[in-house]
């Protein structure tokens, strides 16, 4: 997972930071609510970890901030604090789960991995960007005409339209599109994304799929 981590406190953040990189992870961390906010803007994560109490911005601000922008990425809020009203707080501002401090980093695992496979059970079925649509059931991208994709396309166009803007490396697209596919090589990335600017074109998308030294990203 390619996980955003926010925590003002240093040794804990340092702490969890390196158990979950052990674990098999990418974590990206800062030390306040604004930072994440920040952050989550020019960068997609699979999953977010804030902390409710944090200097500059908290994490309850941070997250309502990123929800009202459109950001659907799931979020943990963690809180030194077991009391009803924190977690009431941090649910009705967008949160997913919550963990109360002192934590187990193993059950911190566990639910961040449990949040990222909800994900995939509610997400979205229909995306849209510019004048374009992406039915995630049917398989269908619309404009000014439609064509059906692949199951690999969908999943990939996906990735793209619920983080417009946002740049990935063609190693992070290979792991969220073809990680359980044992026969596919990273080369897999850059034939899709030619299929897919096609069909783009071909619907009459008002979107484009950009391949720079920025990364890979629609537009």
């Amino acid at each position: 997972m390619k996980i955003l981590l926010a925590e003002d406190e240093k040794d804990l953040r340092e702490v969890v930071s390196e158990f979950l990189e052990i674990s098999g992870n990418t974590v990206f961390a800062v030390e306040n609510g604004k930072l994440a906010l920040e952050e989550s803007r020019k960068n997609p994560y699979e999953v977010i970890v804030l902390d409710i109490m944090m200097p500059e911005m908290d994490g309850i601000t941070a997250l309502t901030k990123m929800r009202a922008e459109g950001n659907v990425t799931p979020v943990l809020m963690l809180t030194a604090k077991s009391e009803i009203d924190d977690k009431i707080a941090g649910l009705d501002a967008g949160a997913d789960d919550y963990l109360a401090k002192p934590f187990s980093m193993k059950e911190l695992l566990a639910r961040l991995q449990a949040m990222t496979r909800r994900k995939e059970i509610y997400r979205k079925s229909v995306l849209s960007a510019g004048n374009t649509e992406l039915n995630t059931k049917t398989g269908t991208l619309s404009a000014v005409n439609s064509i059906s994709l692949s199951t690999d396309e969908v999943k990939l166009l996906e990735l793209f339209m619920l983080n417009q803007g946002k740049p990935y490396s063609k190693e992070e697209l290979f792991q969220q599109v073809w990680a359980e596919d044992n026969e596919a090589e990273i080369s897999v990335v850059e034939v899709y994304i030619s299929f897919l600017t096609g069909k783009l074109d071909a619907v009459g998308a008002d979107i484009q799929i950009l391949n720079d030294e920025k990364g890979i990203r629609i537009s």
